[in-house]
Parts: C-alpha cells; structure tokens; sequence
C-alpha cells in the first residue's frame, strides 16, 4: 500500500497546537454567553408559551406624552382577534382555554405602604394583564395575582419590605394599607440580586400592585410598557403588527422583538452602533428589566467580539496551511486519489477476511458437531450389537 510522507516541523506543530487552543476558547466563550442569555428570563416568554416555535415576543415602551391607556390596549387586543382571525390564525389544540396570544402591560412609580408596625415609601410596579407570565419572580410566600382580577386590593412586596413593615417573611394574606385602603399581601419575592440588577433599577425593595392602585394612590407617569406575545408566521409579522397598530407615534414608542434581540445579526448591529447605542432622543424611561436587556446585550456584543477574535485565528492558520501546502507540496491528486483507493481496498480486504474467517469457523462447528452426532450413532450402534449378542 502507498503512503503519504507528510511531516511537520517543531514550528508547525506549535501553531497548530495554538489554533486548537484558540478555536477551543471560542466554544468556550460561545457556551458561556449563551448560557448567560439562556438566564434571562424576562426576554424567554416565547419559548415558555410555545415549544414548537411560531410566536414572537414583542415589547413596547413609550414615553409619558404617549397617552397609552388601558382603554388604549383593550381597542388594541380587540383589533388584534380581528385581525388573526381574517388571516385565518387559530388555536391548533384541544384545550378548550388554549389562547393565541398574552399581554401585559405596566407602569412605574412610587406608592406608601402601611402596616400596624411601621410605613415605607418603595418603588412600585402598577401591572395589568398578565405580568407575571412575563416576568416570573422567585416567591418565598404566596402566589402571584392576575392583572385581570375583578379585584385591585392585592399587592406583592419583597422580602425587604415585608422585613420594614412585619419583622417577618411570611406575610403573605395579611393586610397593609395604601392611601388607607386595605390591601392583600398575595406573595413576597426575593429581589434579583446582582451588580447588574441593582444597576438597572433593583437597588431598593419594590412592591407589584394593580395599575389601577398605582394610579389612585401613588405617583406614576402612565402606562410606559407593553408587552405581548403572539403568533408570527412569517418573519417580522408581529413587530410589523404591533408597530402599526398600536397608536402610538414613532417619537414616542420604542418596538423590541425580545425573541431575536440575542441573535448574531442583532449583536453585530449593535457593534456597528457602538458610540452611539446610548444616545437616546425619546423620553423614554425603561423599566428595570429592559435595563437589564440591553446591559447583557452589550455584555453579549462584548463576547461576540472575542469569539469572532478566537475564531478567525485557527481559521487564517487553516487557509495559511492549505496554501502554503499547495505551493509545496510532494503530492499530487492522483497520489491522494491511489492512496484513498488503497485504503479502500485494505479496509475491502480486512472486511472480506473477517467475513471468509467467520464462515470457516462456522463450517467447522458445524463439521465438529456433525462427527459428535456421528460417533454418538456409532456408538449407540456398537450398544445395540451387544445386546443381541
């Protein structure tokens, strides 16, 4: 069989060894950033609300001169079954409550909690819709409550709060007051704690109410989030809908599809805005989550970079070798083609001796047991003999 003689100098072997390395830190990096974007749980509800695909998350916020209204999404909500419904967009399931689409939408502000033990004055979340869908929270206590309760008297507090007002954790069903109106303690949650987390808005106990209790007993500037997620059967048609249809001037709204924010081509984008990413002409206030967004958007554009960086350098070191090989080479085509045919045929060879080793054996138990059936007849015959003898 013919060989092929290729050697590699100490110098060689070196580089290799380093593009290896260099391609092994790209996975590396890739698995971790994906790993970090896999936690962000407030930019997942696409995949939490279909595993098949299909459905888009989108986020809108605006800015106080919007206007936006919960009468405002209840027109929208009425025109988007409409609108599904003459692209012949339905439910495909036998669960009777299965739904083509969920919403929220939010405000942020400030509201006085009472208790018998003391008041504090904490950042709120007034919520409609259901929000919680979106933003699930890590409870200690209690459960969450629903944006489309009859009901506006629950209200959800950190752990820190319920410390300020009770000395205790486990508050849930108990009773404080805003603008001395009883409220239900429904849940208590443990804030996210983090450097980025407290950079985005979280530095201070928070309370979920009611947007209906935030906007008769706090200080809010109206409804600057809205969020839903809904079917996209073809690309952009949900981004394209919820833009277009949602009233809201274009000076006034910023449209998020929170489902391919993370994507390569979002990411580079964002590369190619660096500079003037942070630059902002909209009165635009983002609540704590989005924050959080586009800091681990700039955190994965950050990776990105190092990535590409570690990727390219065994990818130049591979076209360097192929071509520094090609203009050097020993070898032609025809050798390679003879040495892969003699491979072949060795490996034909090793197959059919195995094949040929096999069948012999089995012709030779099968001749072995042949004779042992033999001599045990000739045997039996030679007992017979004997006994008419």
């Amino acid at each position: 069989m013919r060989k092929l003689n290729i050697k590699f100098s100490k110098r060689q072997i070196k580089l290799g060894c380093s593009g290896i390395i260099s391609l092994l830190i790209a996975l590396l990096l890739c698995a971790m950033c994906r790993g970090m974007l896999q936690g962000q749980e407030h930019q997942q509800m696409a995949k939490r609300w279909s595993k098949d695909g299909g459905v888009s998350q989108i986020s809108c916020f605006f800015s106080p001169s919007a206007g936006m209204t919960s009468d405002s999404i209840l027109q929208f909500e009425h025109n988007l079954d409409k609108a599904l419904l003459e692209e012949s967009i339905t439910v495909e399931s036998t669960n009777p409550s299965a739904r083509l689409w969920a919403d929220a939408y939010s405000a942020s502000g400030k509201v006085t909690i009472e208790s018998d033990k003391g008041s504090i004055s904490v950042n709120a979340i007034g919520v409609g819709g259901d929000f919680f869908l979106f933003h699930p929270q890590k409870l200690l206590y209690g459960s969450y409550f629903s944006g489309h309760d009859l009901m506006s008297d629950h209200i959800i507090i950190d752990e820190d709060a319920a410390w300020q007002l009770f000395g205790s954790n486990n508050v849930d069903g108990k009773i404080v007051y805003i603008g001395n109106i009883p409220h239900i303690i429904s849940g208590v949650i443990k804030r996210e704690d983090s450097r980025m987390a407290d950079n985005a808005g979280l530095n201070s106990s928070v309370a979920y109410v009611s947007y209906d209790t935030l906007q008769k007993y706090g200080n809010n500037f109206g409804i600057n989030s809205y969020e839903i997620v809904m079917p996209n059967p073809v690309k952009g048609y949900a981004k394209k809908y919820v833009s277009e249809n949602i009233g809201v001037t274009e000076n006034d709204i910023e449209v998020v599809e929170n489902t391919t924010r993370f994507q390569f081509l979002n990411l580079w984008k964002i590369l190619m805005r660096f500079g003037s990413r942070s630059m902002n002409s909209k009165a635009i206030i983002y609540p704590y989550w989005e924050n959080m967004a586009r800091g681990y958007e700039d955190y994965a554009a950050l990776y990105l970079v190092f990535i590409l960086l570690f990727f390219t350098y065994p990818v130049i070191l591979l076209l360097i070798a192929l071509i520094y090989y090609w203009k050097h080479k020993k070898w032609t085509l025809s050798s390679i083609y003879r040495f892969l045919i003699d491979k072949k045929d060795d490996l034909y060879y090793k197959v059919y001796r195995k094949i040929k080793n096999r069948k012999e054996n089995q012709a030779l138990k099968l001749k072995k047991a042949e004779l042992e059936i033999l001599d045990l007849e000739e045997e039996k015959n030679e007992k017979d003999d004997e006994k008419s003898n």
